[in-house]
Order: structure tokens, then sequence, then C-alpha cells
């Protein structure tokens, strides 16, 4: 049964992160970014580090997507200003 959790946790983790590297757009990039965090936060839970699981979750799951959405939104903004 735990084996089973673990290969699910690691094939949803190989899905989320080819799919955070095939989309173009920089914005959904991040989304699927903050979903493969947790999708990590996840993995982590499974195999039994759940202090691991906590910091992913904060770090990869919540802090680093936004700070690359507010680094795309500060990119957009000044394109705009520069035309």
């Amino acid at each position: 049964m735990a084996d089973a959790l673990i290969v699910v946790a690691l094939l949803l983790v190989a899905g989320c992160a080819t799919v955070a590297v095939l989309v173009p757009d920089p914005v959904r990039q991040a989304l699927v970014l903050a979903v493969l965090g947790v999708a990590l936060a996840v993995l982590f839970t499974v195999l039994q580090a759940p202090d691991v699981a906590l910091s992913q979750l904060a770090v990869g799951g919540a802090v680093i997507p936004l700070l690359l959405l507010l680094s795309v939104r500060k990119a957009k903004r000044r394109k705009g200003r520069e035309r």
C-alpha cells in the first residue's frame, strides 16, 4: 500500500514538472510551479518527512510562485512604459 502511494506521488510530481516545463506562458508556469510544490509536499509526507513537507509547502507552494508572479507583473509594467 505504501509503495503504491509513493509511485502515485512520484508520477504526480513528474507530471507537474513536465507540464511546468512545457507551458510557454510565465504566469501559467508560476501556477503550475505552485501545484508542483504542493505535489512535492505530498511526496515528502508519503515518504515520512513531515518537516520537509511543511517547508516545501510554504516555500515551493506559496512563496516562490508568488515572487515569480510579482516579477512577471513588474516586467510587463516596465515593458508597457517603454513603448
